[in-house]
């Protein structure tokens, strides 16, 4: 018999007469579950015989399920709110009694929000460390993940101060040079006065001291040195000594990054961050403050005479050191040149490139970029890097505050007085000075600052016939212009410095340093008067490589992919200004637009075509 029958039959013996002690000891039971039986048989029959749950029907701690519900709405409106923040939501709408922090939790757990799981680590492992006050520290760092629809990515450049958590500086770039990173760092000055410290990792644009014995003092190290800011570096490899500024950087990619769609701009972005950073300062509390808005600690813990002495402080900053100004239109997509305005040095005329697919956007307006000029300090190996070029001045001349003027034919060193050092054969082609000129990094040539001029000798001109090698003679010296041009008749422009090669048109082919001095230059067999300066060439350039295994070839820096099923061909590459196009055996099979480098060609035939050379 079930349980149910049995206390049945128990009932209905006493109810029949039986004694109630002699009815319990024949079921093993108490009396006073036989009179329990009878009085539940009475009030609800067969079904009143049943077993009972024994939990409490009320818990005067339990949270109620209106709150509970509550909960579970803000998160799912919230996903990345945890029981913390959850928990100051609550008080903020009033919820009163206030549940704990623990029953948030196990209220997202109870209806699956969140996964149980042990954490990695506790917090008593971590040692945490926070300045008295703010403006005393600010920690920097550098964040990508800002994509453009072009394809490209911009990068963040982001501060915190060390107390507050307060975020200083929030500047979008394309390109996170040392000059756009001191930039920001200015403005943020600018705004909110000079700090005591800033705290940042060994990224090349904050330190030179891992850059090898020929680098110096970076940009943002002089201008840390010249404010009277003590400028820490964080040990290799550890990126929770800039916990706070890594923190923001997470807040930032879970609470907005992971859900935004592709910018159409740099100042898009630099909108949408600037809206992100306000929320984040003044209506996100933060758990490390307690649930305080980091605005609140920021401003309030400093009085109004402090923050107008911190901001009256004078400013020492670099000539030329301005805000950060977004790059409007991708490198790519412009046709830049630079034109020189020295004697001898070439004039170049940007023309538009034709476009080799109907998607391609020409350009119809281009800029006219003249030559530049660059601030440098001469570190203590004495040997200068300025993009691609290596400039060797000595180490006697280590510290020195120097001016290099560069175009496209000439590399002028001067002192910051007006005198000349140095002038070498400028290796820099004119997208590399247009594209340091659009970074920062450099400004346009003032025309009172340099007056440098010709040594007395005019240029010369010569024509040679190119050997199948690539090499032309000069005064029994050989003369490397290139294996593409083998078999070609060229003309030689030489002043001494470079030695520019044109065809027969005064297109500029190729720029090299010149061999022999300027009065040498003269006695060459077939020299004469050199003309005007050639201009640059514009046409599409032919190359070939061999697609590896993998179906993927590198032309000038850029990697390009045209499938495995063209593995091991030799394909012939056509590059202009803004198109890659791939042809096999004279039919166009990929078109890359736009073009993301800038890089000089170098080498124009695959390694398979000098093996071949090399066998016949």
């Amino acid at each position: 018999m079930s349980v149910v029958e049995q206390r049945y039959h128990a009932v209905i013996e006493v109810l029949s007469g039986a004694k109630v002690t002699d009815v319990a000891g024949r079921y093993g039971v108490s009396r006073q579950s036989v009179h329990t039986w009878v009085r539940r048989y009475e009030d609800g029959g067969l079904a009143g015989l049943a077993d009972r749950s024994h939990a409490p029907k009320a818990h005067p701690m339990q949270t109620p399920a209106a709150v509970e519900a509550l909960i579970c709405e803000l998160r799912r409106a919230h996903p990345r709110w945890g029981p913390r923040t959850l928990l100051w939501e609550l008080g903020r709408r009033g919820v009163e009694p206030l549940p704990s922090r623990a029953s948030i939790y196990r209220a997202l757990v109870r209806n699956g929000l969140i996964d149980p799981m042990a954490r990695r680590r506790k917090r008593g492992d971590y040692r945490r460390w926070e300045r008295p006050g703010p403006m005393q520290l600010w920690q920097m760092d550098i964040m990508g993940g800002l994509m453009l629809v072009d394809g490209s990515e911009a990068k963040l450049i982001t501060g915190v101060d060390d107390h507050s958590r307060f975020c200083v500086i929030a500047s979008v770039v394309a390109r996170p040079t040392g000059r756009m990173v001191c930039a920001a760092f200015a403005e943020a000055m600018r705004g909110y006065g000079v700090p005591l410290e800033v705290l940042t990792d060994n990224g090349k644009q904050f330190t030179g001291r891992f850059g090898g014995p020929k680098a110096g003092e970076v940009l943002f190290e002089r201008v840390c040195r010249e404010n009277g800011i003590r400028l820490r570096h964080t040990a290799p490899r550890t990126p929770t000594t800039t916990g706070k500024i890594e923190r923001f950087h997470q807040s930032v990619r879970r609470e907005w990054l992971d859900q935004a769609l592709p910018f159409d701009s740099i100042e898009a972005a630099q909108a949408e961050t600037d809206s992100f950073v306000e929320h984040y300062n003044t209506a996100r509390p933060h758990q490390a403050l307690d649930m305080a808005f980091p605005t609140d600690r920021f401003f309030a813990e400093r009085s109004d005479d402090q923050r107008r002495a911190e901001r009256e402080l004078p400013l020492q900053l670099p000539a030329g050191l301005t805000a950060v100004v977004p790059e409007t239109v991708p490198p790519a997509r412009e046709l830049v040149t630079a034109s020189a305005v020295l004697p001898g040095a070439a004039t170049a005329v940007a023309q538009p490139s034709t476009p080799v697919c109907d998607d391609a956007v020409p350009v119809t307006e281009p800029r006219q970029v003249q030559a530049i000029e660059v601030d440098r300090i001469v570190p203590a190996s004495g040997n200068l890097q300025i993009a691609d070029q290596q400039v060797w001045l000595g180490p006697d001349r280590a510290g020195l505050p120097i001016t290099l003027w560069i175009s496209t034919a000439h590399l002028h060193v001067l002192t910051t007085g007006g005198g000349r050092l140095k002038t070498v054969a400028s290796r820099l082609t004119s997208k590399d000075l247009a594209v340091m000129l659009e970074r920062g990094d450099a400004r346009p040539a003032g025309s009172a600052l340099v007056q440098v001029l010709a040594e007395g000798h005019p240029a010369v001109e010569i024509d040679r016939i190119v050997s199948t090698i690539g090499i032309v003679s000069l005064a029994s010296r050989g003369l490397c212009v290139g294996s593409h041009l083998a078999g070609q008749r060229v003309t030689l422009r030489l002043d001494g410095v470079t030695a520019q090669v044109t065809d027969g048109e005064r297109t500029l082919l190729r720029t090299l340093r010149c061999p022999l001095p300027i009065t040498a230059c003269g006695r060459l067999r077939g020299a004469r008067p050199a003309g005007p300066p050639p201009t640059p060439s514009t046409t599409p350039v032919t190359l070939h490589r061999v697609v590896s295994t993998r179906g993927g070839f590198q032309v000038v820096g850029q990697k390009i992919q045209v499938g495995r099923v063209h593995a091991r061909k030799i394909l012939d590459v056509t590059i202009d200004d803004t198109h890659i196009t791939v042809h096999d055996n004279g039919e166009p099979i990929r078109i890359v637009l736009p073009r993301t480098t800038t890089q000089e060609i170098t080498r124009y035939k695959s390694k398979a075509h000098t093996k071949q050379r090399k066998t016949s």
